[in-house]
């Protein structure tokens, strides 16, 4: 460490340490310290209680199947786009990926009203079910297909990327050998896939096992309720009393998403394929007459998956009174101007919403940039130390939203040492919480460019005296801006409209995005929710423009539809 020190890069490190210990680390062991702390009868009357085992039961059940949707689902736009020659594959490729970043409440929001008997995009077009009918989507079956449509777009991006990264020589061998397309995918292209196709159930499965929005919407009208939402309902009733059965629950939940990404790893590993030289161009298979009605097909599902519920959703901003029908005489845009220039509440949250997501893109992207250095590093030592970084910022991406919201109340419900300053009720604890959640988010980009650098250049400057500080400035900085910047942009596309891991942290003066419009609509001000989620879509579609343009020339998976 001496060696480091006088380097110049020790002290950085220590100081970048020392952060993410804080960030990552403490809040995590304090919540397993507390659900712990009393012992392991407490845990087990907890853990055995009939709320919260019906509560674990639906949280894996609904995981295990809408994992299951999301991965045919994803898996057959991925073969598609990726093995054939359909036309407008970026445009595709764009459509099918905009579910991903649209927040999951928004999209149960947008069903909701895109199905429901008061509809008044259905009332204008006469199909609505008769007022007073049961909702089809407030139901098992409705939670399970939103979250499959939710986490299809992730299971496509795995399988996209790992079909134009295979070797095309099998596939060659089996095509010259006579097999046709779908002997061919069945009996070489599938198996080599096998690793792949694991690790997006597993990724569907996670996020579903910690998603809040959609069981919120439509479980708790079914009297369906998954672990996340018992925690949010136990401490919104019960206040902080409740903590250390909130930790107990939250263990839980965080327990049964590490040994589902352990089992991925296992059954990867089971079905690694050994491929031998370098990624080609991926196959294109002539669909010649079906053609268009493969084209068709994909356009009928990004109109059923994307197009109608946004429809539904603006329709429904542009009523007086949910329930009235869309017409000439009924349309306004006194909606749009009550949450854009009277509403306090919503003002306050765009603003509080744009402050620390972009202070969380920023002070991550920074983060990231020392990070990924120090992964890249060819000194063993500072390569080790930053590649445990990374892994702790992966073990708290994996974990649950709802879980780091628990972890960072204990952490700060009491006033800062020495300081004395109380960050809980305060929009801090928010940011702080993003910093936990999202930082694997900013560091995966950056990673992928600062490991195609040549060390040559570094050590160049190096030699010629340059400080750790210089070289960073005049020569790494610039060369990975563009993956910073597109980092710190999907951070702040992911932070700016979540609710997940807000929803225990809010307080009054202190809302955001997303928790005001999960409370709009929890409230009954559906025409509201309904405008300020517009409102985010569209912010949500112009960043995501954004970052493609910023993604331009970056190395391939820096910007998931330009893969």
């Amino acid at each position: 460490m001496r060696g480091l020190l006088r380097g110049g890069e020790g002290v950085p490190l220590v100081a970048l340490s020392c952060l993410c210990l804080l960030l990552l680390a403490y809040p995590l062991g304090l919540l397993v310290k507390v659900g712990l702390g009393d012992g392991l009868g407490p845990v087990l009357d907890t853990l055995t209680s009939g709320p919260v085992m019906r509560a674990l039961k639906n949280s894996v059940e609904s995981a295990l199947l809408s994992a299951a949707l999301a991965l045919v689902g994803g898996t057959l736009a991925a073969l598609v786009l990726g093995l054939t020659d359909v036309r407008r594959k970026g445009a595709f490729t764009f459509l099918l990926l905009v579910p991903m970043m649209i927040p999951p409440h928004v999209t149960a929001i947008a069903w909701i009203q895109a199905l429901g008997p008061s509809s008044p995009l259905l009332q204008s077009l006469g199909l609505a079910p008769p007022l007073g009918s049961t909702h089809p989507l407030y139901s098992r079956e409705g939670v399970i297909l939103l979250l499959g449509i939710q986490h299809a777009p992730l299971v496509f991006l795995l399988v996209l990327a790992a079909l134009r990264s295979l070797p095309r020589e099998m596939s060659d061998a089996a095509r010259v050998s006579g097999a046709g397309p779908a002997r061919m995918l069945r009996r070489v292209i599938l198996p080599l896939l096998a690793p792949t196709l694991i690790a997006g159930y597993a990724l569907a499965m996670v996020s579903a096992l910690g998603n809040f929005g959609i069981p919120a919407l439509l479980g708790i009208p079914a009297r369906y309720t998954t672990l996340p939402v018992l925690i949010w309902q136990r401490l919104a009733s019960f206040g902080p009393s409740v903590l250390s059965d909130m930790a107990v629950i939250a263990m839980l939940v965080a327990l049964v998403a590490i040994a589902a990404v352990v089992l991925q790893m296992w059954l990867a590993s089971r079905r690694r394929n050994a491929l031998i030289g370098p990624p080609q161009p991926p196959l294109d298979i002539r669909l010649g007459r079906a053609r268009p009605w493969v084209e068709a097909a994909m356009a009928l599902a990004i109109l059923a998956t994307l197009v109608l519920p946004m429809t539904a959703l603006v329709t429904s901003a542009l009523v007086p009174t949910y329930g009235v029908s869309l017409s000439a005489a009924t349309i306004t845009l006194d909606n749009f101007a009550e949450i854009l220039l009277r509403q306090s509440a919503t003002l306050r949250a765009f603003a509080n919403s744009t402050l620390i997501a972009a202070l969380s893109a920023v002070t991550l992207a920074a983060m990231a940039v020392l990070v990924a250095r120090y992964v890249a590093a060819r000194d063993r030592r500072l390569r080790r130390i930053g590649k445990g970084i990374a892994m702790l910022g992966e073990m708290t991406y994996a974990i649950p939203g709802l879980v780091i919201s628990v972890a960072f109340i204990l952490a700060f419900i009491r006033p800062l040492p020495i300081l004395g300053l109380s960050l809980y009720n305060t929009l801090w604890i928010i940011l702080l919480a993003y910093l936990c959640a999202f930082f694997s988010v900013a560091l995966k980009p950056v990673s992928s460019a600062y490991l195609q650098l040549d060390p040559a250049l570094d050590e160049a400057a190096q030699v010629s005296g340059a400080g750790v500080a210089r070289r960073m400035l005049r020569i790494s900085l610039p060369l990975i801006a563009p993956a910073a910047a597109s980092g710190a942009i999907l951070v702040f596309l992911t932070a700016y409209n979540e609710v997940t891991v807000s929803a225990l942290l809010w307080s009054s003066g202190h809302e955001t995005i997303g928790t005001t419009i999960f409370n709009y609509e929890d409230g009954g001000y559906t025409t509201l929710a309904s405008a300020m989620a517009a409102v985010t879509v569209v912010v949500t579609v112009l960043l995501m423009a954004l970052l493609d343009r910023f993604g331009r020339g970056l190395p391939a998976g820096v910007v998931p539809w330009r893969i």
